[in-house]
């Protein structure tokens, strides 16, 4: 990850004079800004000349990569593990995931670090290529739920709505897409129960979400709608438990759709997505559709990812496709990154 400090112009929104971000308790007793896609500070510009911009960037630093010299990307290493918290944990994290923490400081951008994640060279990381792409991932994840739940609630009264978040952490997919929707439909959230079930082994997570929802709710977006978020320690080689959901979840011709950002399509083996899919269509036919980011399988991801001590599958929206097929899915809308597609799939007739 060589590469000179460059801001991406165009990309990144935040500048000074606008409102400060909501703030929640986050674990380990640290307190960080709250992700609003809709907030200038967090928004980023998907228009083709920053699409663009962003591209070149990256095309630099992997030639960067593929030309330094080995003692130099070594002391680059050493010397960014001892100079970033961030750097240190996402290239050599303690398990076989990163933790939900870090992967939502990397999601901060570089204006919205708070401390110990605030040294001059965490800001450096966070503006790479690479870790814009994870920023990116989280709007386009939002923006294609957001997307294919518009029509469902403007046309279905008050139905419930229910997000299931398959190893989500804070799940910030699923609240950024009821903030979008908010935005552009006020009134088809209003009057309805939602309810946000997030399946993660890992508790801190969705301790995080439940304090951001409360700060969207109690002065933001989100405010005087009815949501709930509920945990389900949830392994995804057992199926069991998503299915009891789903079945808890029938009464009232409820709305249900899921996502998983950042989870199991990168991480989970093949068997392990299509038993998923798998089970989220054909266990309740109010299941309309899961929104997932898959890891690219091109030169620059696979060179990025080289840094990192953990496994990632790298599918990109082909694998995505033919995973989809299999478990009688179908590929509805891409939306593109520099490390991953974001796609939504939707069961087959």
């Amino acid at each position: 990850m060589i590469a000179t400090p460059n801001t991406l112009a165009g990309v990144s929104l935040a500048h000074e004079g606008l409102l400060h971000p909501l703030m929640a308790d986050a674990p380990g007793g640290r307190t960080l800004p709250v992700i609003d896609v809709t907030h200038p500070a967090f928004a980023l510009d998907e228009s083709e000349d920053a699409m663009a911009q962003l591209r070149r960037r990256a095309d630099q630093l992997l030639r960067q990569q593929q030309t330094a010299p080995k003692f130099i990307i070594d002391a680059f290493m050493w010397f960014a593990a001892r100079r970033s918290i961030l750097f240190r944990t996402f290239t050599n994290p303690s398990g076989a995931y990163l933790d939900c923490l870090t992967t939502y400081v990397l999601k901060l951008g570089p204006d919205n670090l708070v401390p110990p994640y605030s040294s001059w060279f965490d800001r450096y990381v966070v503006d790479l290529p690479p870790v814009i792409s994870i920023r990116l991932r989280l709007q386009q994840t939002a923006r294609l739920l957001a997307e294919g739940l518009a029509p469902l609630i403007t046309t279905s009264g008050d139905a419930p709505l229910h997000l299931l978040n398959i190893g989500g952490g804070p799940a910030f997919d699923s609240l950024n897409a009821l903030i979008l929707l908010r935005r552009d439909h006020p009134q088809a959230l209003e009057n309805r129960e939602i309810s946000i079930h997030i399946l993660d082994p890992d508790p801190k997570g969705p301790d995080f979400a439940k304090s951001s929802l409360a700060a969207l709710q109690d002065s933001g977006p989100l405010n005087e709608l009815n949501i709930n978020i509920s945990h389900v320690a949830y392994d995804w080689r057992d199926t069991s438990l998503l299915t009891d959901l789903l079945l808890s979840l029938r009464p009232g011709d409820p709305i249900i759709a899921a996502s998983s950002e950042g989870a199991l399509f990168e991480y989970g083996s093949d068997a392990d997505v299509i038993a998923n899919l798998s089970a989220l269509r054909t266990a309740v036919s109010s299941f309309r559709f899961i929104v997932g980011s898959f890891t690219r399988n091109d030169t620059f991801s696979q060179s990025n990812l080289s840094f990192a001590n953990y496994r990632l599958y790298p599918r990109g929206a082909d694998g995505a496709g033919e995973l989809a097929a299999e478990a009688g899915f179908v590929v509805d809308r891409v939306a593109e990154a520099l490390l991953s597609d974001q796609v939504r799939l939707s069961p087959g007739n």
